[in-house]
């Protein structure tokens, strides 16, 4: 890894805080890792955009050959606008519009359909077209209960006893499947429930209903350590299983299919920091509060989910230590990164690093209070980027009134 303390602490001199700073050899290691641990010849990797939509690393994952799952028309726009091709681009639709229906197809994307309505709708308005079919694994799974997106309550996927209704759709309207996809949820704790919903999405699987598919789709789901105690689960060893189960129903299948997988969260995590400057320390009965220069709408996985983000001292690293809460700026009593955190002394005016920033944080972040979002730097080859600049008060405010009606 590129990064120490006196790496960041120099980047913050020199950029300003609150400052992401995201580590671009480490999202390379990542993903190729994922071809290490899944050794199946035909797997292709498909970056949940999602997940971190920094255009600076859209173009370093386009370059080594990565595919982009997409949400939205915006993100099939920003993918395009990295250099992704149409074909290395899988949309999935969520509860999307008509309107937007016609603006992908515009786009030559291939669609990726979870609900019996839409599968009609598409059908009705583009028969022959070619198709993936995303089906509800019936296994809920997820480090939150925000991110499982499998089981009967999960707004996601066509449940498993409706398959002939989709294939009775899809062949009224001439549509060609040529992809099936689950996904299970977000940062799984166990492997065993990844492979769970992988047979069961398996199991449905036929030549007689699905005789023209080139992939399986098993999203994504791979956790990574967010505390420094966790231990990294074995991926090896799923690798190993999956191959296993998937050549089996290859063979059976009669035909070797492409394998997806759709990771977001695992490729650019942890590659992620975000530097904060110590503002005040406020002194209250039984405890000591530490105020920051950012807050929940630029980091919001801590409010959101009450999710643990390790934090250290850049500029006392080896102080004595003591125990916090790490606050931010804004109008909120829930605006809190840490609470009960043990932390090297920590004086005003010290740079702090909130780690594992690189997913679902500057992407689900705004503009709340109207504080501009941080400005964000890639690192690659120990060499730095300023990707995006932080918006002066004046350049925000003009951002918005310029797009006022």
């Amino acid at each position: 890894m590129v990064f120490d303390k006196n790496n960041l602490k120099n980047l913050a001199e020199k950029y300003g805080t609150p400052l992401y700073v995201y580590e671009g050899d480490l999202i390379l290691q990542r993903y190729h890792e994922l071809y290490n641990f899944i050794p199946w010849k035909k797997l292709q990797i498909y970056y949940a955009m999602k997940a971190n939509y920094n255009i600076a690393i859209l173009k370093l994952l386009e370059k080594e050959g990565a595919n982009i799952d997409a949400v939205s028309p915006g993100d099939i726009l920003m993918a395009m606008e990295a250099g992704f091709t149409k074909e290395r681009i899988l949309f999935t639709a969520n509860k999307i519009t008509n309107e937007e229906m016609h603006e992908v197809q515009k786009l030559g994307v291939l669609f990726n359909i979870g609900s019996i309505s839409r599968l009609e709708k598409y059908g009705q308005s583009y028969p022959g077209s070619e198709v993936c079919i995303r089906f509800n694994p019936d296994v809920v799974a997820g480090e939150n209960k925000n991110v499982a997106t499998g089981g009967e309550n999960s707004k996601f996927g066509i449940f498993l006893e409706k398959v002939d209704d989709v294939v009775n759709i899809c062949n009224h309207h001439n549509l060609k499947v040529v992809g099936i996809h689950e996904h299970t949820g977000s940062g799984i704790p166990e492997t065993v429930q990844m492979m769970q919903g992988m047979k069961n999405i398996l199991n449905l699987i036929t030549p007689k209903r699905f005789p023209d598919l080139r992939f399986v789709d098993f999203g994504g789901g791979f956790k990574v350590p967010y505390h420094p105690d966790e231990k990294r689960l074995d991926y090896h060893l799923f690798g190993k299983e999956v191959v296993t189960i998937f050549s089996e129903f290859c063979q059976s299948y009669g035909k070797e299919l492409e394998m997806y997988f759709e990771p977001g969260k695992y490729l650019v995590a942890e590659s992620g920091n975000l530097i904060v400057e110590v503002t005040e320390i406020k002194q209250n009965p039984g405890k000591v509060i530490i105020g920051t220069n950012s807050g929940f709408p630029q980091l919001i996985r801590p409010m959101f989910y009450g999710a643990y983000h390790h934090i250290i001292n850049l500029s006392n690293p080896e102080g004595p230590l003591k125990e916090y809460d790490i606050v931010g700026n804004i109008c909120e009593s829930g605006d809190c990164f840490a609470v009960d955190r043990e932390l090297p002394e920590i004086r005003e005016g010290d740079f702090l690093v909130i780690q594992n920033a690189g997913a679902y944080c500057y992407s689900m972040g705004g503009v709340y209070n109207l504080r501009a979002m941080p400005a964000e730097v890639l690192m690659v080859d120990g060499k730095d980027q300023l990707v995006r600049k932080r918006l002066s008060n004046q350049e925000l405010i003009k951002s918005i009134v310029d797009e006022s009606c």
